[in-house]
């Protein structure tokens, strides 16, 4: 039941830049997402001449809306600086109005409801615009992490542009919001400073971390300059517990995890439990896991394309997380793939292996472990394709995700069995490879609840156009997520298809970058060509200063073109 009312305080800084001292009235109204005022407060003080001064104001909210991963629902103080009735300046402030608490045994309690943190690490770049993520792409990103099941975001290893705190909030992602580095000099401390000033409204921040993997992380030194950075965050917010990402260090007598409020342990799952014996009054999370290779569509090693197989599990990186309440839960490195730090192969490899999901936004077939086990539908993912000619007769590892009681796999209609599936795993069968259709069925007390199938494709055909939106705002900065799929006649993604896709785009619109997913591809992410790799690739198309209809041309040799037709408004 949400509480009748909330109390709310705004501490407000204001600066008089002027000769003279000035006497003046703050007012702080807070507004609802239906722009009604729920509560007013009015203070008046004067501010000597180049001083500021801080107002401390209070009010009640009756029956709030509550911020939650589901109810994202927000706030935002009108705050208003008056001399004699006159307007001086104003601000808006967006705010959430949630409990947060971290319990040792329990983990994270939302608005009195335990959550487990599905959160995910990124980085900050993305396919066709590298850093430069516009302000929409930012929330696309963030919904396509909600779709998997992730709730939580870790920012790593430094603190983001506001505009993907927004999206945070806007979606109801939790936010583990990171500095960049250990230390106690004035430039480190005046960085935890202004992240802290900078993004504390923030209802989807539920901690502060300091740092990552630091060398100083279990010594006296490390511990006393995580202290003095914990000084600072107090000074600015006491209200949320101040942790690091540790992979190492957590059972020295002196270290990070004597000091923090919470401690975070990358990696080392069988470290859980004597990490939580040893510290048993604090709580703990998994603040990095997985680290999972793989590449979209691959089933194999190949060094010189520089693919990794997506026969890589990750069972054994949530399992040790989902079943222990003290882990509050974990964030995956990563939930994207990332430009840089090519992991296992360096050049010609530009492009890191981690992500679930690969650098254009195409999920990856773990993408389906996380959904089964994040989410409550029942859902049932089949992997590999079944495209594999000169191959009949021999067997190939089929891998099936879901979160069903029980799965059949069959090919061509005839059974190839039944099997429970072991919760937080997969399951797996070596068939006999035979072109056509194969199925699996998800059960659920005895009845169906789920199904996938792969099926043999003819030749690339044609191509396809997807995207989410076709309203654009005409301000030089939106675009559109375009997915490019490559069919053939009956209109199956071909799974294997590599055709190089042109682009055009006529009207108010332009070609705002490309991609693939494809780590070992050096083609330019700004151009008007891409190759598909795994039968797709992406195309972004951006808006400029002008109104009007937006219309994209995909072209490939040999193949149907297609339309997509958008629209740019002011």
């Amino acid at each position: 039941m949400p509480p009748a009312s909330a109390n709310i305080s705004v501490s407000t800084i204001v600066n008089n830049a002027g000769a003279a001292e000035s006497p003046v009235t703050l007012v702080s109204e807070i507004v609802d997402r239906d722009t009604r005022v729920v509560a007013s407060m009015e203070s008046s003080k004067t501010i000597a001449a180049g001083k500021s001064e801080t107002f401390l104001q209070n009010a009640a909210v009756a029956q709030p809306r509550l911020w939650s991963i589901r109810t994202p629902n927000l706030y935002k103080v009108v705050t208003t600086v008056k001399q004699g009735g006159r307007v001086l300046d104003s601000q808006q402030t967006r705010f959430g109005i949630r409990a947060i608490r971290f319990d040792a045994e329990k983990g994270l309690i939302l608005n009195g409801e335990p959550v487990k943190i599905q959160g995910v690490c990124n980085h900050q770049d993305f396919a066709g615009v590298g850093v430069a993520v516009p302000d929409t792409l930012e929330a696309w990103r963030v919904r396509k992490m909600k779709e998997m099941g992730a709730n939580a975001w870790r920012m790593s290893h430094n603190p983001p542009n506001p505009e993907l705190l927004d999206a945070c909030d806007q979606e109801g992602m939790l936010v583990m919001d990171e500095n960049r580095k250990l230390g106690d000099s004035d430039e480190i401390l005046a960085q935890v400073a202004s992240m802290v000033l900078r993004d504390r409204n923030h209802p989807s921040i539920i901690m502060w971390s300091m740092c990552n993997e630091e060398g100083r992380q279990g010594t006296p030194q490390g511990a006393r300059q995580f202290a003095a950075m914990k000084e600072v965050v107090r000074k600015h917010d006491k209200t949320r517990l101040v942790s690091s990402a540790m992979n190492g260090g957590w059972l020295e007598p002196v270290g990070l995890a004597n000091v923090e409020d919470m401690v975070g342990v990358n990696y080392y799952p069988d470290k859980y439990d004597a990490i939580h014996k040893a510290h048993p009054g604090k709580p703990m999370f998994a603040s990095e896991t997985a680290s999972t290779l793989t590449t979209r569509g691959e089933y194999a090693n190949n060094r010189r394309r520089t693919f990794v197989s997506s026969y890589n599990m990750t069972d054994s990186s949530w399992a040790p997380v989902a079943e222990r309440d003290f882990v509050a839960g974990s964030f995956v490195w990563t939930g994207f793939d990332y430009k840089g730090e090519p992991t296992p192969y360096r050049w010609p490899c530009i492009s890191s292996h981690f992500g679930i999901i690969d650098s254009c936004g195409f999920p990856k077939d773990n993408y389906y472990y996380y959904q089964s086990w994040w989410k409550t539908d029942p859902i049932v993912h089949i992997m590999p394709h079944w495209n594999w000619p000169r191959r009949e007769g021999q067997e190939i590892k089929v891998v099936v995700f879901s979160n069903c009681e029980k799965v059949e796999l069959s090919l061509n209609g005839r059974s190839l069995g039944t099997r429970p599936m072991r919760r937080n795993g997969h399951l797996e069968w070596n068939v006999k490879y035979a072109a056509g259709v194969l199925e699996a069925k998800g059960i659920n007390q005895g009845r169906p609840a789920a199904a996938d199938k792969v099926e043999t494709t003819g030749e690339p055909a044609a191509l396809r156009l997807k995207t989410d939106r076709d309203v654009l705002t005409a301000d030089s900065e939106d675009l559109a997520v375009v997915e490019v799929d490559v069919v053939d006649r009956e209109g199956r993604i071909v799974p294997t298809a590599g055709n190089r896709v042109s682009f055009g785009v006529d009207g108010a619109g332009r070609v705002a970058g490309v991609g693939n997913g494809d780590p070992g591809d050096h083609d330019p992410d700004k151009g008007l060509s891409r190759r598909a790799f795994n039968g797709k690739c992406m195309v972004l198309v951006g808006t400029g200063d002008r109104s009007g209809p937006i219309v994209l041309s995909a072209t490939a040799d040999g193949l149907t073109p297609a339309t997509l037709k958008l629209k740019a408004v002011q």
